[in-house]
């Protein structure tokens, strides 16, 4: 799962919601520096990654990646998720996707001094780009697309075109989103069970 699910999962406060986000972007040490506040957060999404990652639909989704770009597999499904999850946000949420990123945005602008300054600075770059939204658009998965290529190894930008990444999506979309379909409830009602939302 990637941002916008992890936030939709988490309980509808802004410290599980940052802390669900700071357990990807803090790590080692620097993650028992933060406020404990956060801790209830952190839990919540290393256990969303716990269920993810062992699931079997979710294995059947990376399975359906092409060969040449399956080390990037569990990365392109999480991406793949938020692109599903948002283009059928109104099969899980009440609230518009409009108002929970705003909602969000706003949240988390208002508590960036008490994080890092690296990881504030991450989170800010997210509102400006209004990173959640463009989850919606095929175009939004290409500039995440883009961003990950960035961030990769130089031995590995190569192998990485993001229109063939993207093509993953294309050309298995219905399969995609009848996985997801599947999975999500799922781990909703794991979440709900284990009180982590």
């Amino acid at each position: 799962m990637n941002w916008l699910a992890h936030l939709f999962l988490s309980k509808p406060t802004v410290e599980d919601r940052l802390g669900n986000l700071l357990a990807d972007l803090v790590k080692g040490t620097d993650r028992q520096k933060l406020s404990s506040r956060f801790n209830s957060g952190i839990q919540s999404h290393l256990a969303i990654d716990r269920f993810t990652d062992r699931h079997l639909i979710v294995k059947q989704s990376k399975a359906r990646i092409t060969s040449d770009y399956k080390r990037y597999s569990g990365v392109l499904v999480d991406i793949f998720y938020d692109h599903i999850l948002a283009r059928n946000w109104q099969k899980y949420s009440s609230v518009s996707l409009s108002e929970f990123t705003e909602e969000i945005y706003i949240s988390f602008q208002n508590n960036l001094n008490e994080l890092p300054l690296a990881t504030s600075q991450r989170i800010e770059q997210m509102i400006n780009r209004k990173l959640l939204d463009s989850y919606y658009d095929i175009s939004g998965i290409e500039r995440t697309l883009t961003r990950i290529k960035k961030r990769l190894s130089n031995k590995h930008t190569d192998l990485f075109i993001v229109s063939d990444a993207l093509k993953q999506l294309e050309d298995n979309y219905i399969y995609f989103e009848a996985d997801f379909n599947i999975f999500f409830p799922e781990i909703i009602d794991f979440l709900q069970q284990e009180k982590y939302r």
